[in-house]
């Protein structure tokens, strides 16, 4: 059973800073996972924000977000982060953690089974 919980999201002025923080269980880095980030703001579908291989030698990034956003793994401590920086109020949305069997950076919605709660970000302007 593959489990993501999400932390770190917050309340921050446009401009400003937050990193993001997905736990995964330990069969999860120990099998070769994609990790992603997807986020859906109110009345919106959920969109892909960014994704990374298993070996962290591949990403991708949403164009919205690409020079602003950075997504890092560590295997080791089971945790994918996403630093946000230059946030802007169009950033407001809840955060979600995502896993897939494989070795590419995916960024398809129906790539991932494995979904976290979430955690929800607002940026003010």
């Amino acid at each position: 059973q593959v489990q993501l919980v999400e932390s770190g999201g917050g309340l921050v002025q446009a401009g400003g800073s937050l990193r993001l923080s997905c736990a995964a269980s330990r069969r999860t880095f120990s099998d070769t996972y994609t990790m992603a980030w997807f986020r859906q703001a109110p009345g919106k579908e959920r969109e892909f924000v960014a994704a990374i291989s298993w070996s962290g030698r591949n990403t991708n990034y949403a164009d919205s977000v690409r020079g602003r956003f950075t997504i890092s793994r560590d295997n080791a401590k089971n945790t994918v982060l996403l630093q946000m920086n230059s946030l802007k109020p169009e950033d407001t949305a809840l955060y979600y953690c995502a896993a897939s069997r494989g070795y590419q950076a995916y960024i398809g919605l129906g790539d991932y089974a494995y979904w976290g709660q979430g955690t929800q970000v607002t940026v003010s302007s």
